[in-house]
């Protein structure tokens, strides 16, 4: 598999670790709807509205698709995402759609108009009840509304906001080099343990609601706990954006375990 240079928007919140961009990253900044500061200027994030935020989402997840490797239908891992994801079409009146991102990244994210977009290197490691945990978990960040925030926090710090500007306040009509600078500003924008805490727990019912195994999230965090003490030992530094996250992994694989339990009993 070829390796793709991607500008992540975050990290899989399911840092498992998007939302107007929900990654699998479970976060290291918080995001918020504070007041941003850019040079003399201060921009409220409430001036952007929902519709404004959905309509950016759109033509960023565009922009995203057309700078990653989307396989074809054909393509062994676009039939499996079929399967695993087969029958969610819609969550929380939220209208899902999904795609392949065929690159080595164990990552995936999901956006605030619905777009779920799983890395090949995540679908590599982990089982399919485990990828729809992760995907569960994402969505949770869409639901909850973090993503839009997060859009909101990026597109107002970067240089999309004065360009948008410029045009009178247009907003969803970027230039391509303002889409790649929007990027830029989410590849470092997380979200806090509270935020990451809930989609964990949306996660678990999503997969309850859906008859999935209610294990696949604990035991997708063993998998990406396993990853982050290999990463700890070999290549200090340079640990995946999947594992810059609180609360702990081993917390969230006992908190897992602990839900699995007792709603099993």
């Amino acid at each position: 598999m070829k390796k793709n240079q991607l500008l992540t928007l975050f990290a899989i919140s399911f840092c498992m670790t998007i939302s107007s961009i929900a990654v699998a990253q479970f976060g290291k900044i918080k995001v918020n709807t504070k007041t941003v500061e850019s040079g003399t200027k201060v921009v409220k994030a409430a001036t952007l509205t929902d519709e404004d935020v959905i309509k950016m989402t759109k033509e960023y997840i565009n922009w995203m698709d057309e700078h990653n490797h989307v396989p074809a239908a054909s393509d062994k891992y676009a039939i499996r995402l079929k399967k695993i994801t087969a029958g969610l079409t819609n969550e929380d009146d939220i209208k899902l759609n999904f795609k392949v991102y065929k690159v080595v990244d164990i990552n995936a994210f999901a956006c605030a108009d619905g777009s779920v977009r799983v890395f090949a290197g995540l679908m590599d490691l982990m089982t399919d009840d485990e990828i729809r945990g992760v995907i569960g978990h994402e969505i949770g960040h869409v639901a909850g509304g973090d993503a839009k925030d997060a859009m909101r926090t990026a597109y107002l710090t970067s240089a999309a906001k004065d360009a948008a500007a410029s045009q009178g306040g247009a907003v969803g009509s970027l230039s391509q080099s303002q889409l790649g600078g929007l990027a830029e500003a989410l590849v470092n924008a997380q979200f806090s343990q509270k935020q990451e805490s809930q989609a964990d727990e949306y996660g678990f019912d999503f997969l309850k609601k859906h008859k999935f195994s209610l294990t696949a999230m604990a035991d997708a965090f063993r998998k990406l706990k396993e990853l982050e003490d290999k990463a700890s030992e070999d290549d200090k530094g340079k640990k995946s954006q999947l594992f810059s996250s609180h609360p702990s992994t081993e917390k969230r694989i006992k908190k897992m375990e602990k839900l699995a339990k007792e709603a099993e009993e």
